[in-house]
């Protein structure tokens, strides 16, 4: 009689892709060890280690930082989605609590604080074992999120990540905050390109969409983007715009929130055919759709109907 013998122990082991991971997206060995809660020496001896068993170097390092290879960087992509996979079964066999009972989603700040406290109340209703963590981010830090696997769904202007599946939510218009003893502050409808003629417009810094779609806008109506300040936050811009320094160009969940108060800027809608943009849910075109994808976008459309949004 014969016998197959089987290694069941897979190598590299899911640790090991962990820490390949880890180390891929924080770009130090030293940093990864205190996320991972391991020793410096016994993550890289790990990371060795999964080398000598897929015979390939995976990380250039320096002082610096640590850089994935080109073989690195396909090891690191695959390992994303073993990860991910392993975290959707561990779901499946645990009461299918979706994304392994911790979803990790992105948001544009000029969008979180907006849309999701109800979201976030529907998904915990219906989910109470789901753990919703949100990252406010950049644009530009949303896309290297995604991509890297830090974060698992982000919702963000959908031309800024073009390997992506994206469901859309709605198409957000503009509008402008000016201060109270501007004459732009005396009427109270949709303002028009020509009124911006000349004007300084104040917005976010270059790694957010909204500051892109600011530029064209000035361009379009003859006005100036500032190049004596960017703000950090909405707040910060219509701050700087009741000081008399330019007009703020804000979003319209943001204007919503602060139309009707008796602040220190005006708010009038923007009648400018370029004056809006398009927000997306989104996840990695690569991966299938996870479990409970259904629960997030339905809970997300619910909100964006009920603001009237469209």
């Amino acid at each position: 009689m014969s016998y197959i013998v089987i290694d069941y122990l897979m190598r590299p082991t899911l640790r090991q892709l962990e820490y390949i991971v880890t180390v891929a997206r924080l770009g130090r060995f030293g940093l990864a060890a205190e996320t991972l809660n391991v020793s410096q020496p016994s993550l890289s001896a790990q990371i060795a280690e999964a080398e000598r068993e897929l015979g390939a170097r995976l990380f250039e390092r320096s002082r610096a930082s640590v850089q994935p290879t080109a073989t690195g960087t396909e090891v690191i992509r695959r390992a994303q989605n073993i990860l991910r996979e392993v975290e959707d079964l561990r779901a499946a066999v645990s009461g299918g609590v979706p994304f392994g009972g911790r979803l990790r989603l992105g948001v544009l700040p000029s969008i979180g604080p907006y849309l999701l406290p109800r979201v976030v109340a529907a998904i915990h209703r219906a989910q109470p074992d789901l753990r919703v963590i949100v990252r406010e981010e950049s644009t530009q830090h949303l896309e290297q999120g995604l991509t890297a696997g830090r974060l698992d769904l982000i919702i963000s202007t959908p031309e800024d990540h073009p390997n992506t599946r994206q469901t859309r939510l709605f198409n957000e218009k503009l509008w402008v905050a000016v201060a109270r003893d501007d004459p732009l502050s005396q009427a109270t409808g949709p303002v028009r390109a020509e009124s911006l003629s000349g004007r300084i417009f104040l917005t976010l810094d270059r790694r957010h969409r909204l500051s892109r779609i600011v530029y064209a806008l000035a361009s379009d109506c003859g006005g100036i983007v500032s190049d004596e300040y960017e703000g950090t936050s909405l707040d910060s811009i219509r701050l700087m715009a009741a000081s008399g320094a330019g007009i703020a160009i804000m979003p319209e969940l943001y204007a919503m929130q602060h139309k009707d108060r008796k602040t220190e800027v005006a708010i009038r809608p923007l009648a400018i055919a370029a004056a809006n943009r398009n927000i997306s849910l989104l996840q990695r075109a690569s991966d299938s759709d996870p479990t409970g994808l259904d629960l997030i976008s339905g809970a997300l459309l619910s909100e964006v109907k009920s603001l009237g949004l469209s």
